[in-house]
């Protein structure tokens, strides 16, 4: 949380117009930059980047480049900091795993569907960087 800037303050259906004032407002006294969405599956930043990983991931299965190759694509592209595959290594395979589950369940949108390549790494215990093999190598 320390590293992030990002603040998703969650406006749920009950939710006071004052509190999601005061929330905004503890956060940028923290030095953050607040957004305020909707209750709802994945909220924003969470919703965007899996959807960005799994389409990664895809990519990958569909020998479009090497998992390197698309991370440097969003680096140099588009300057992340980090591209969406070192992320999902990062976060833990099985926690993408079960964060796409969910959105598909959730949302019946198709393109939360985990790859395949994503469900045989974590049936392989190539959970990331935990695990040390992911998409990358990992040696600590």
């Amino acid at each position: 949380v320390h590293i992030l800037k990002l603040v998703e303050v969650v406006r749920g259906a009950d939710t006071a117009e004052t509190a999601v004032d005061a929330a905004v407002a503890v956060a940028r006294r923290m030095g953050k930059e607040p957004i305020v969405v909707k209750d709802s599956p994945g909220f924003a930043s969470s919703r965007l980047g899996v959807a960005l990983g799994l389409e990664a991931m895809r990519m990958v299965e569909e020998g479009v480049a090497s998992a390197e190759d698309i991370d440097r694509a969003m680096e140099l592209g588009y300057r992340h900091p980090m591209g969406p595959l070192r992320l999902t290594d990062l976060v833990g395979l099985d926690v993408r795993l079960d964060i796409a589950r969910y959105l598909h369940e959730t949302l019946g949108a198709e393109h939360f569907r985990p790859p395949e390549i994503l469900e045989r790494l974590v049936g392989e215990g190539k959970l990331g960087r935990k695990s040390g093999q992911g998409f990358y190598r990992w040696e600590d």
